[in-house]
């Protein structure tokens, strides 16, 4: 007996957590909460009425009270299984919690003065011969509790059939030693099973959930890109280049990313992640060329100083425009990255770039993997102002100036890879 009084009240604790649980959580509506904390309240009061039944300090003074409990006893425990499934989200749940209840209240009440169901004597409860009842109630309502669950994972992506099987299990394995061998062991699975019934819905909205924002996430990266692609395609538009720049550039700037990922240089910041940052976001590094005029973007001569300052502050316009188109669709640390390549594609390693003359790693490290490749397709590329120049001379020229205008690791890199991949070309 001092088992089965430690199992009621771990179990009554148990509903107890969980229903303070339920007031707290934000997770369900109103309706659904109510439908859980009747629940475990049922849950509560049942398993509190068998432990006064069966408790071992029985009083035949005490007969006609206990009957009267049995008999609510017995008439909530099988619309637990239909409380439950109201918490589920079905709907009408409360019109045939009903039908269980009135029906199996009024023969509990009728049969109660004849002891067809159960009674008291002087040694106690005992079940009667009509008994099968109450067993019949109690295994309709645990039926409908596992179709109910059914129904509910339908309207889920997400299919957790183990966890329905495992409810069903945990019940059996408590049922079965009550009606067999009188060891009360009913209410310790019925507790058991309503917590898991409520980590089965919650783990089928989570998933579902999880997939919606995984979806989410895709389009929104998506939209990103088209954003992004859109941009480029205007500013290569205006130019005589067709656009080919920006496919170029961005599969130079991964080249050297994941070489230096591969090398061990600067892993403490580039990553799967940041490689694919990085491509993503390439494209985006002359976006400030917008508020360059045609005069001058596609002028065939030299620029004037004059010129060549309005030319400058494409740098700091496209980290000002970046910015302000991509807010909105991306976290801080994406905007930064994208406002990075656009501002300090341009500055040089000896701090005699633009805009803001930042030296060495002052310059953020993805500025500086653009600026290489940047060079190097300008370089190798014909412009309205000037002819393209072979492979091999235009890495000659990133090589003499590593350490001037690049970064020496991030040119090493390049090197080593533009070499390996694009050997033919230079050769």
């Amino acid at each position: 007996m001092d088992f089965y009084l430690s199992s009621i009240i771990l179990i009554s604790l148990l509903m107890i957590a969980m229903t303070i649980h339920v007031i707290r959580y934000s997770g369900f509506n109103r309706q659904q909460k109510t439908w859980y904390i009747v629940t475990f309240i049922s849950v509560l009061f049942c398993a509190g009425a068998e432990y006064a039944v069966h408790c071992g300090s029985y009083d035949p003074a005490f007969a006609v009270p206990l009957t009267v409990l049995t008999v609510i006893q017995f008439s909530v425990a099988p619309c637990m299984a239909v409380f439950f499934s109201g918490a589920l989200g079905l709907h009408r749940q409360a019109r045939i919690a009903l039908l269980f209840f009135i029906p199996h209240m009024l023969i509990e009440i009728v049969f109660a003065p004849f002891s067809w169901i159960f009674h008291f004597d002087a040694d106690g409860y005992h079940r009667g011969k009509l008994f099968v009842i109450y067993s019949a109630f109690y295994i309709l309502s645990l039926i409908y509790l596992m179709v109910s669950m059914l129904v509910v994972e339908r309207n889920f992506r997400h299919r957790d059939k183990s966890t329905i099987f495992m409810i069903a299990l945990t019940l059996i394995a408590g049922i079965v030693p009550v009606t067999f061998l009188n060891i009360h062991t009913a209410y310790i699975s019925i507790g058991m099973a309503a917590c898991l019934c409520y980590i089965y819905y919650n783990d089928l909205v989570q998933e579902d959930t999880r997939e919606e924002l995984i979806a989410g996430q895709k389009k929104i990266t998506q939209m990103q890109e088209d954003i992004i692609s859109g941009l480029a395609s205007i500013i290569e538009s205006r130019d005589t280049d067709t656009g080919l720049h920006v496919s170029r550039t961005r599969e130079h700037v991964k080249l050297i990313a994941e070489g230096a990922m591969k090398e061990g240089v600067y892993t403490d910041e580039i990553d799967d992640r940041y490689v694919d940052l990085i491509y993503t976001l390439a494209p985006i590094h002359d976006v400030g060329k917008i508020v360059v005029s045609d005069a001058i973007l596609k002028k065939p001569g030299k620029l004037t100083p004059e010129e060549f300052e309005q030319i400058k502050e494409h740098a700091r316009s496209g980290g000002v425009i970046a910015r302000r188109i991509l807010s909105g669709v991306t976290d801080e640390s994406y905007l930064k990255f994208a406002s990075d390549i656009a501002t300090y594609h341009h500055e040089r390693w000896d701090g005699s770039g633009y805009p803001e003359g930042l030296k060495g790693e002052e310059i953020p490290l993805c500025a500086r993997i653009m600026a290489i490749a940047d060079v190097y397709d300008a370089l190798t590329s014909e412009r309205c102002y000037k002819k393209a120049i072979p492979p091999k001379e235009a890495v000659k020229i990133i090589k003499e100036e590593s350490g001037t205008h690049f970064d020496p690791k991030l040119v090493e890199i390049f090197l080593k890879y533009i070499n390996e991949t694009d050997y033919t070309v230079i050769a």
